[in-house]
């Protein structure tokens, strides 16, 4: 049986048709978000594995999104200049976002780059604000957040021992040590703002995982802040695109095979 509280494990064959599925997905709910609020408000993480995801949103996969009525922001961010190798946004930029129609103005990046990296933190917690994001009273503050996991379980940039995991009021925080390499300053957003979604997705491959993913379908309704991505929630119970050398240590009752 799946636990609902960690979400349902949809397994795939590998990365690559995990990524198909998901860019799938992910063009019909922001088109029903369009539809529906006028605006399609999405979160995405760094790291290698959304890579495939990102090259095929910016091919055919992506001509149905609707870009224009996309708003994207990022769940965390290497403290470096938007050119920098270790920047998320550059190298969603080079993969994706150079090559799709979405307007410049709608692309929020974190500045990695001022100092110090609380300065920045503080300013995109005002820009989630100054958006028209920041509306509690009324619903969520984004449609989907995409997220991956390494493997000491940590995702965006909050890692097992950081206080950034433990943090309960502020939407955006800095981290100063990293818990695995590359070793910088990150920037990430915290429980309550990932948390603060209609929808969240995992994407996550590799056998490395595999301990982490398992502990966390076992974690209670809390979430284990050993796993930290364990902690996040969001209105709906989250969905996580496995391959299959990262469900390997799931029980074959907790997958859905895809």
């Amino acid at each position: 049986m799946v636990l609902r509280v960690a979400g349902t494990a949809f397994v795939f064959p590998g990365l690559d048709s995990a990524s198909r599925a998901l860019a799938k997905h992910l063009a019909t709910t922001a088109r029903d978000a369009v539809a529906a609020r006028g605006r399609f408000r999405w979160v995405i993480s760094g790291g290698k594995t959304p890579l495939p995801l990102f090259r095929r949103l910016a091919g055919p996969a992506g001509r149905t999104f609707p870009w224009a009525g996309t708003e994207l922001f990022f769940a965390d961010e290497r403290c470096v200049g938007p050119h920098h190798p270790e920047s998320n946004f550059g190298s969603a930029w080079t993969t994706f976002l150079a090559r799709v129609p979405i307007p410049r103005r709608q692309v929020h990046r974190m500045a990695g780059e001022l100092r110090p990296p609380s300065l920045a933190a503080a300013r995109y917690a005002r820009r989630l604000a100054a958006g028209g994001v920041l509306h509690r009273l009324a619903g969520p503050l984004f449609d989907v957040v995409l997220l991956g996991i390494g493997p000491d379980g940590h995702t965006a940039s909050m890692f097992p021992g950081s206080p950034a995991v433990e943090e309960e009021r502020r939407l955006v925080v800095a981290v100063p040590r990293a818990g695995l390499p590359p070793l910088i300053p990150r920037l990430t957003l915290t429980v309550p703002a990932l948390s603060s979604a209609r929808e969240v997705d995992f994407l996550v491959a590799g056998a490395e995982k595999a301990a982490a993913i398992a502990r966390i379908f076992r974690a209670g309704p809390r979430g284990d802040p050993r796993f930290p991505a364990s902690r996040v929630r969001s209105a709906s119970p989250p969905n996580w695109y496995l391959d299959r050398t990262a469900a390997a240590g799931l029980p074959v009752g907790e997958r859905r095979a895809c």
